[in-house]
């Protein structure tokens, strides 16, 4: 079993199901809390080089779903800090929602808020702050990754975190669009077989993910979440906000969604 982090509330860890009322834990609970701990080792410097430029931290996890990451980060960091600092769970399924309320409101996590809204409509939803800090997503779902890049884009966010998900969108215009030009190329035979595009489209979506970032002023930076053994869905982008202006990985990103057949797509990849 992953060794536990000093501090670490039992109860929590009992309330999320990873570990048995008996204090033990089943593989797929092992794999999950393994993610969860090395996504908190990124996160945590990020956290703390926020805490010693400014008064207070605010952070949105967006496609929280069952709040793992929001609840285990304050746990392990915000939980010794004051209300101030807070974090605040998206997710559109509302049962969700009203049972990380009811845990932030058991546990005492009073820096813990959650709404039942699409991570689309958090641009504007007056009840999140004027200033976020850290945007997490962890394999959100469907749109939602999009959704939160934009949103930190929008709202200028000084850190995000995402473990990408949901990358059908880009394979399936990628089938869709094999007569135009490109498919007399070799290129095409990238994308031929059914699992190729799959695979293709994945990391084609998360490149341009990347130089969106970029051309916006981020530093970006791609590692892996966990080893592959424990999830195939392994990629962590990290983007860090510097202003500093990248018109070339904005001309890249027009390039590849015109050579790729995909310019439908702009409007999403390039906001």
């Amino acid at each position: 079993m992953p060794e536990l982090k000093p501090g670490q509330s039992i109860e929590l860890l009992k309330e999320l199901h990873i570990l048995t009322r008996d204090g033990k834990m089943n593989q797929d609970s092992r794999r999950k809390l393994k993610q969860i701990y090395h996504l908190q080792q990124f996160i945590a410097p990020l956290l703390q080089e926020i805490l010693d430029s400014q008064p207070e931290i605010q952070m949105v996890d967006h496609g929280a779903g069952k709040s793992y990451l929001g609840f285990i980060v304050y746990d392990l960091f915000f939980k010794q800090l004051s209300a101030e600092h807070h974090i605040y769970g998206v997710e559109t399924r509302d049962e969700l929602v009203a049972k990380s309320r009811s845990l932030a409101q058991k546990l005492g996590f009073a820096g813990m808020s959650f709404l039942n809204l699409a991570v689309a409509e958090a641009v504007d939803c007056a009840q999140l702050p004027n200033r976020i800090d850290l945007v997490t997503a962890l394999h959100a779902c469907d749109t939602a990754t999009d959704d939160a890049i934009r949103f930190a884009l929008t709202r200028q966010v000084r850190f995000i975190v995402l473990a990408p998900c949901c990358q059908a969108e880009v394979a399936a215009v990628l089938r869709k669009n094999k007569h135009k030009p490109i498919a007399s190329t070799y290129l095409t035979e990238l994308w031929r077989h059914p699992l190729h595009t799959r695979e293709f489209g994945s990391l084609l979506t998360n490149v341009m993910r990347c130089l969106q970032l970029e051309a916006h002023g981020y530093k970006v930076n791609v590692t892996e979440l966990v080893g592959w053994e424990h999830s195939l869905k392994n990629e962590l982008i990290i983007a860090r906000r510097d202003g500093i202006s990248r018109p070339r990985s904005a001309d890249r990103l027009r390039e590849m969604l015109q050579s790729m057949g995909l310019e439908e797509l702009r409007e999403r990849f390039y906001c």
